[in-house]
């Protein structure tokens, strides 16, 4: 059985990676770091922008800036048929 990540990196999918700074509520001055890291779609990202709207939504901490990184795992240049196996002892 095939994984789901292999699934979405057959069908364009990248691993995106999210640096959020956000302010800590009781502390406004204050800045925390959360990393987040998932499967998505260069360059609308619809996962990453579903997380950070349920972010806004439903956490306190106000956002303060978001960076982001992605990279396509598998290119159609490294993917193809193989037409036998080689078994080494």
């Amino acid at each position: 059985m095939v994984s789901k990540e292999f699934r979405q990196q057959i069908e364009g999918y990248g691993l995106t990676t999210a640096h959020i700074l956000y302010r800590i509520p009781d502390h406004p001055g204050v800045l925390q770091t959360y990393v987040w890291q998932d499967y998505d779609l260069a360059p609308r990202f619809p996962v990453l922008t579903g997380f950070l709207d349920f972010w806004k939504r439903e956490l306190d901490g106000p956002l303060h800036s978001v960076r982001v990184a992605h990279s396509h795992l598998i290119k159609p240049a490294e993917f193809r048929a193989v037409n036998g196996v080689l078994t080494l002892h």
